[in-house]
């Protein structure tokens, strides 16, 4: 009875594993990452800020255009006068209701401000950039996550699939033995123990599942999707790692495309554009002002009732700053040392960089070669264990032997699939660090 339930538990888990997977939809790492660039929350935020520094790179946020405005206002006041006069007689007035209205157009214009405006448009066309370079950021980390996930999925698929095979072999072992036992060629201990594997092997299975439940409820979660519970599979069922990368060709393509680089760079010659700036205050500076207003006075004292004015007003005005302190200079120094700063991370970038790089490197050719050993591990244990099979069945091997050989098999399939796992983790790291990611497939 224990055994027809451990029977009816791994019939059902594989049927609910083949249902599940085949009413999954199955999508290549490049229709993940379509779909991701469409869809992640990380990308969009980035497109949003992108959005915005393209927005801000204009003449008039850099002040080189003049600035037109319109105002009107309208005042009075209210008051009692008491008069007297030299010839001793006196006059009094009350509720005296003066107003007066006023509408015009003012346009101000900073003619020459020693640069600034250019250099400011020039920084604001870098900072454009600096977001596009930000967003590229976003998209390979996000690009590598996905990767990093896909390819762990075919992992862990391809060990689920082990597994079963275990199962399935533990599963003939008990069915062996049974006829063993009901022959009198065997023992209960020999059944028992292997009715032992069998369950072992499948609570193995059972936990396994899991594990590649929850990477499929990750991918789902990169991209958006929609249900998570039956989120788009791999469609790729092995992890194929390219073997023909090439150190130097990495290494000149990481110190001309390297997103980290780049920014780093974009971020000195945003800095010099300060210093710049702040020297530009040294200049003197020329401003036009005009105008062209109406203005309506009412009297209810005086010789006059109202009045109406209109006309233009002008005016330019030059000035320079000839001593502030010695703030100018203050900001000067400081604007120099912030851009010795950005000098520094821009060295440090370009070596921790090519560090990483060489250490992916030497991980990536060494994976390599422990690729092609496991390779060959795996067919000899493969063999190894169709051998020992089929002398089991013949009884001239014990079950224990049998298990050992099993467990040798199934060890050597988890260091291929871990090898070619790192292999491909190697391989995405160096493409992204060469600018390359969205090369991987």
């Amino acid at each position: 009875m224990k055994r027809l339930n451990l029977l009816l538990i791994n019939a059902f888990l594989c049927l609910f594993v083949t249902i599940n997977v085949q009413a999954q939809q199955e999508l290549t790492l490049n229709e993940f990452v379509e779909i991701a660039l469409e869809q992640n929350y990380s990308i969009r935020i980035m497109e949003n800020h992108e959005r915005i520094a393209g927005n801000n790179f204009s003449l008039g946020n850099a002040e080189l255009l003049p600035s037109l405005s319109m105002r009107s206002s309208f005042a009075g006041n209210l008051n009692n006068s008491d008069q007297s006069y030299s010839d001793g007689s006196e006059a009094g007035l009350r509720s005296i209701h003066n107003t007066t209205a006023n509408m015009g157009l003012q346009a101000n214009w900073m003619l020459f401000d020693g640069f600034r405006g250019q250099l400011r448009y020039k920084q604001l066309s870098e900072l454009k950039d600096l977001s596009e370079i930000n967003t590229r950021v976003s998209i390979e980390n996000m690009v590598a996550q996905l990767a990093s996930e896909y390819y762990f999925y075919i992992q862990q698929k391809q060990q689920f699939n082990n597994l079963q095979y275990a199962v399935d072999l533990s599963r003939e072992r008990v069915r062996i033995e049974e006829e063993h036992f009901l022959l009198g060629s065997g023992s209960k201990v020999q059944l028992l123990q292997a009715q032992v594997n069998l369950n072992a092997d499948s609570s193995r299975l059972e936990r396994q599942y899991e594990v590649l439940r929850a990477s499929q409820i990750r991918l789902g979660e990169i991209i958006v999707a929609e249900d998570l519970a039956s989120a788009s599979v791999p469609a790729d069922t092995s992890i194929n790692v390219n073997p023909d990368l090439a150190y130097d060709e990495l290494l000149n393509q990481s110190l001309n495309q390297n997103a980290n680089i780049l920014s780093a760079k974009q971020n000195l010659t945003i800095s010099e554009y300060d210093l710049d700036m702040t020297r530009s205050q040294r200049y003197p500076y020329l401003s036009m002002n005009t105008g062209y207003g109406y203005t309506h006075n009412t009297y209810q004292s005086g010789s006059m009732t109202d009045q109406q004015t209109w006309g233009m007003n002008y005016s330019l005005t030059l000035g320079v700053n000839i001593y502030d302190g010695r703030n100018q200079h203050r900001r000067q120094s400081n604007a120099r040392i912030d851009m010795e700063n950005k000098n520094l991370i821009l060295e440090r970038t370009v070596q921790e960089v090519t560090a990483d790089l060489i250490t992916i490197y030497n991980a990536y050719t060494n994976h390599l070669r422990i690729l092609d050993l496991e390779t060959q591990n795996l067919e000899v244990a493969r063999e190894n264990l169709d051998i020992a099979f089929e002398r089991y069945r013949l009884g001239a091997l014990s079950g224990f032997e049998l298990r050992e050989v099993q467990k040798n098999l199934l060890e050597a399939e988890e260091r291929l699939l871990s090898i070619q796992y790192q292999a491909k983790m190697a391989e995405i790291s160096l493409m992204q660090i060469a600018g390359r990611i969205l090369e991987c497939k």
